[in-house]
């Protein structure tokens, strides 16, 4: 008798209807979901177009550099640690490299105004004001970066002729190369001057006109 009580519900629940458990079974369980949503986003990636419109020549020259310091670190640990005799002139140049990348890289951020800046008391001032600070701002950068162009040359006539250390060539080529960097800074900054004054507000006023840039 107690057996075959106990023996009915199991095999009400062992044998429920088909439909039911049909519908369960078809449902996409999260992990499925979320494979869907990661080959979606692949998808919608694909569709997209690449653009190169935005760069400029001194993003391909920096690139370049950065890309020939990155060889010259190889060919220093490969030299170093497989072959045991370490190729000193590639620390050398690894590090004139760097200083290319970086006053190239410091005209693309004057560019695209991604130098360090605070914008935080321009939140309390009144629009006039604000205008009036980031012109003066802008004018500042401006004459800075001129005044390191003159700096730069007149280091160059100074110590021009010096010699490198491992490769006994003429270090002005590298100070040519932080010139170079600077001009363009200045040159970059007079555009960023002009866009600023004719829009009517520069990023210190207006970040959020400038994210989408990112």
């Amino acid at each position: 008798m107690h057996l075959n009580a106990k023996a009915a519900p199991m095999a009400a629940v062992s044998h429920g209807p088909g439909p039911a458990s049909g519908h369960a079974s078809s449902k996409p369980g999260p992990h499925q979901a979320s494979v869907d949503e990661i080959v979606h986003s692949f998808e919608e990636a694909d569709q997209h177009e690449v653009s190169l419109a935005g760069y400029q020549p001194e993003d391909w020259i920096c690139l370049g550099i950065f890309w020939t310091m990155a060889m010259l670190v190889f060919l220093q640990f490969f030299s170093r640690y497989v072959l045991n005799d370490s190729y000193a002139w590639t620390e050398e140049l690894a590090v004139y490299c760097l200083i290319g990348v970086v006053f190239l890289g410091a005209a693309m951020c004057v560019r695209a105004c991604r130098h360090i800046q605070v914008d935080f008391l321009y939140r309390y001032l009144p629009k006039r004001v604000g205008r009036v600070l980031s012109t003066v701002i802008d004018i500042l950068r401006t004459a800075f970066f001129g005044y390191a162009v003159w700096l730069t040359y007149r280091y160059i006539v100074l110590v021009g002729d010096e010699p490198m250390t491992t490769l006994f060539w003429n270090k002005s080529y590298v100070y040519w190369v932080a010139l170079a960097g600077f001009v363009m800074m200045f040159v970059r900054s007079l555009q960023v001057s002009v866009q600023n004054w004719r829009q009517g507000y520069s990023i210190l006023e207006n970040p959020a006109a400038y994210e989408s840039l990112d």
